[in-house]
């Protein structure tokens, strides 16, 4: 009995690790996603940010937001 209980909590324990891992693996993909993002947005020509409505200006300040500063719909 207790052989079965120690394997239902290291099993509990690994499934914690592994969904810790899972976020935080999912966290630094997003925010990797986010700063490419940015970076594409900063080398966009005039007349491409005009196609999306953004001004040089605000894509600049877009592009200079640390990684941290994103809306949460975006990191999910």
């Amino acid at each position: 009995m207790t052989m079965m209980t120690n394997d239902i909590y290291t099993n509990t324990i690994h499934r914690g690790k592994t969904a810790r891992r899972t976020g935080m693996l999912a966290r630094f993909s997003a925010w990797y996603s986010l700063i490419s993002q940015r970076r594409t947005l900063s080398k966009l020509d005039d007349h491409l940010l005009d196609d999306i409505g953004i001004s040089r200006e605000a894509a600049r300040k877009e592009a200079r937001r640390p990684v941290w500063d994103a809306p949460n719909q975006w990191l999910r």
